[in-house]
């Protein structure tokens, strides 16, 4: 073996055995390979930029918190300092207005922010200040201050007299609160919360960005009424590392994309592209003989040549079955067809012979109303096999109007003068919908002339409001309010139509002043 072999023979043998690999672990390998160092270069500037971020949010949380806490305790404790000492000189001399002109002057630059107060004796009068409800305020001990949090609302602080029972009470609203504990040049965003135990007033919120947002918290005693103050503030704020950090996954993205798509394009896409140009020239009938996909050809390309060419096989072999039973259906449908209509003439035939031989006009008119029955099944049955290739529905113009022409020529010879007229729309209608409109229209048609048999019968197909319906709708002054159609309709015709309008899926309406039915039936779209 020469020199110039022995390497061709080897990569040979390489190829040979990545070819046994399925696609995803030769990409998966080779990604691994190439990606290792700047996924390693990533998590340690991460992890490093993640503890820098933490130390300093922490740090000036821990300033703005002491900050905070500072101005708001200052505040609240020198106002109810000011609020005890002219508790004590109120609760001593109720009549002393200059301790509460002096108090007043303490607040005075806080009215405009919400901010009251209020002192009462020890019978609930008010000495000094601004009625303030005292239903929700927690009674303290003594000369303590106890405080109450009011939900989106502010804080009440309370404290009671030395000696006769009185007590004052003020009340700081949400947003003075968050004023004074707002730390000076405190750029970054946060939150503040009043907190008392279980209970919470919120001073300034911080949406949340999602499950990932981390953050740092602090809380810190006020030193009053058992309140404290926390703050929070985001843990990894947009800081130069920060960026970096968010680069380096981008260029980790770049560098995956351009090595994916060239393993990807050389082991998959090129011969996809060949293999799917072959089978979009595959023509029933033929065998897909899908071409090589290369030096070293996926696994999973190979098997999915070799499906397509047996599928291609059986479908060469299944469309031959296919067509021969499609004929035999066709022809079996057509059959069925074929004899349906024939039975419906001959029992057509059996009971116009037998109502010749009938005798009175009762039975001969028995024998009339089923034929027109078995007439009207008849129409929409022909019509239905008319339109049986097309698969659109039936006309049911063409229906009323043969049905029409039926009633009229099986009519009885004393009502030779019924007339029926049309005004009918163009639609489409499954059978059901035929057959059951073809019954409605004999029965009521039949009803009227047995109620007055010179009548006229007005029938109309109109376009109704809803998209997808229509109006049916029959009249006659036959079939007005009176003792012959009241009686006829009560014992034979009003349950059968009643049954005919639950088939069609409507509400049949009968205006017994004008004579006329009607009902919203369901069309077909002609498209």
């Amino acid at each position: 073996m020469t020199a110039h072999e022995r390497p061709r023979s080897g990569r040979r043998g390489i190829a040979s055995s990545l070819a046994g690999i399925p696609t995803g672990a030769k990409i998966f390998l080779i990604l691994s390979g190439a990606l290792l160092p700047l996924a390693v270069i990533v998590f340690f500037a991460s992890l490093q930029t993640t503890r820098l971020a933490d130390v300093e949010a922490r740090a000036r949380l821990r300033v703005a918190a002491a900050e905070g806490s500072r101005a708001l305790s200052n505040e609240l404790i020198g106002d109810m300092t000011a609020l005890r000492v002219a508790l004590n000189t109120l609760d001593a001399d109720p009549n002393d207005r200059p301790a509460c002109a002096r108090v007043q002057g303490v607040f005075a630059q806080q009215f405009a922010a919400g901010t009251k107060f209020a002192i009462y004796d020890a019978r609930g009068t008010l000495l000094c200040g601004t009625p303030i409800r005292a239903d929700r305020i927690r009674q303290s001990a003594g000369d303590e201050i106890s405080s109450t949090l009011l939900r989106d609302r502010g804080l009440l602080l309370a404290v009671g007299g030395t000696r006769h029972g009185a007590r004052a009470v003020a009340f700081f609203p949400t947003g003075f609160l968050s004023r004074v504990a707002r730390p000076s040049g405190f750029v970054p965003p946060y939150s503040a919360t009043l907190e008392r135990g279980a209970e919470s007033l919120v001073l300034e919120s911080l949406p949340s960005r999602g499950p990932l947002d981390r953050r740092e918290r602090r809380n810190v005693a006020l030193g009053v009424g058992n309140l404290s103050l926390a703050m929070s503030v985001r843990s990894a704020p947009i800081t130069s590392p920060v960026i970096v950090t968010m680069l380096l996954p981008l260029l980790m993205w770049a560098a995956a994309a351009g090595i994916g798509w060239f393993v990807v394009d050389r082991l998959l896409i090129r011969p996809l592209r060949r293999l799917r140009a072959r089978v979009g020239a595959f023509k029933p009938g033929e065998i897909i003989d899908p071409p090589l996909p290369g030096a070293v050809p996926a696994q999973e390309l190979r098997e999915l040549g070799d499906t397509f060419r047996d599928i291609s096989r059986t479908v060469r072999d299944h469309e031959a079955n296919l067509a021969e039973g499609l004929v035999r259906q066709t022809r079996l449908t057509r059959e069925v067809h074929h004899r349906v209509k024939n039975n419906l003439q001959v029992i057509a035939s059996l009971i116009n012979f037998h109502a010749r031989s009938a005798k009175g006009d009762e039975a001969t008119e028995a024998y009339a109303s089923i034929q027109r029955r078995v007439d009207a099944l008849a129409v929409v049955h022909r019509h239905h096999y008319a339109e049986i290739e097309e698969h659109h529905g039936l006309e049911l113009r063409s229906v009323v109007g043969e049905l029409a022409s039926n009633l009229r020529a099986t009519a009885p010879e004393s009502a030779a003068q019924v007339g029926i007229a049309l005004d009918l729309d163009a639609f489409l209608v499954s059978q059901d919908t035929a057959v059951a409109v073809a019954f409605l229209l004999t029965e009521l048609v039949e009803l009227a002339i047995k109620c007055d048999r010179n009548t006229t019968v007005s029938i109309s197909l109109k376009p109704a409001p809803d998209a997808g319906c229509a109006i049916l709708r029959v009249s006659s002054p036959a079939l007005t309010e009176g003792p012959r159609f009241d009686h006829l309709n009560d014992t034979r015709y009003g349950r059968i139509i009643a049954g005919l309008a639950r088939q069609l899926r409507g509400t049949l309406h009968h205006d017994p002043l004008v004579g006329a039915y009607e009902i919203l039936i369901l069309v077909r779209d002609p498209n």
